[in-house]
C-alpha cells in the first residue's frame, strides 16, 4: 500500500515538474514578443461653425485628443496644461484636437473655450466617436503618435501628474 502512494506521489511531482517547464516556456515566449500600441479609431464629425474635422486630417502629426464637456469642472482645470504641452511641443508637431460630447442642450463648445482663452479646435457631437474610444467620461484624454497609434490614456484632472509630459514627450517622438 505505501508503495503504491510512493508511485501516485512520485507521478504527481513529475507531472508537475513537467507543467512548471511549460509555464516556463510559455512566459519565455511572452516576454520576446513585441508589444504593439493599439491603432487610435478613425473618426469623422463636424466642428461648432459646421466644418468637417477628422483624425484623418492630422496623419503624421502627433494628436492630444481630449473628450470633454463644456459643463465639467474637471476638463476646465486640465485644459491649461493641454494647451502648456501643445506649445511647449509645437516644434515637434504636436496638436490638440477636442471632442465635445455628453452637451447640455443649446452648448456652443468652441464659443465655451474661446472665453477660456485656448483656441484649439473641437469637434461636436461627439457621442458616439467617445463610445467607440470606449470613454466612459469626462475628460479623457488620448495620447496619439505621428503612427496614429494610442500610446497613453488619461481619465485625470490632475496637471501635476508627470505621465502627461512623458506621454506628450513619447508622441513627439
Amino acid at each position: 500500500m505505501n508503495t503504491l502512494i510512493n508511485q501516485k506521489k512520485r507521478i504527481a511531482a513529475l507531472l508537475l515538474m513537467v507543467l512548471s517547464l511549460f509555464s516556463f516556456s510559455a512566459l519565455a515566449d511572452e516576454s520576446t514578443e513585441t508589444v504593439t500600441a493599439p491603432t487610435a479609431p478613425a473618426w469623422q464629425l463636424k466642428t461648432q461653425s459646421g466644418s468637417d474635422i477628422s483624425l484623418s486630417k492630422f496623419q503624421g502629426q502627433a494628436v492630444i485628443l481630449h473628450f470633454w464637456a463644456t459643463w465639467c469642472p474637471y476638463c476646465k482645470k486640465l485644459q491649461p496644461k493641454l494647451v502648456e504641452l501643445e506649445k511647449k511641443y509645437k516644434d515637434k508637431g504636436v496638436k490638440i484636437v477636442a471632442i465635445s460630447f455628453n452637451e447640455d442642450e443649446g452648448a456652443l463648445p468652441q464659443d465655451e473655450l474661446a472665453s477660456r482663452g485656448y483656441s484649439f479646435i473641437t469637434a461636436v457631437n461627439g457621442d458616439e466617436v467617445a463610445m467607440r474610444y470606449g470613454v466612459k467620461g469626462t475628460p479623457t484624454t488620448f495620447f496619439i503618435n505621428k503612427n496614429n497609434q494610442v500610446i497613453f490614456k488619461s481619465t485625470s484632472s490632475d496637471i501635476s501628474d508627470p505621465r502627461l509630459e512623458l506621454a506628450t514627450k513619447e508622441i513627439a517622438k
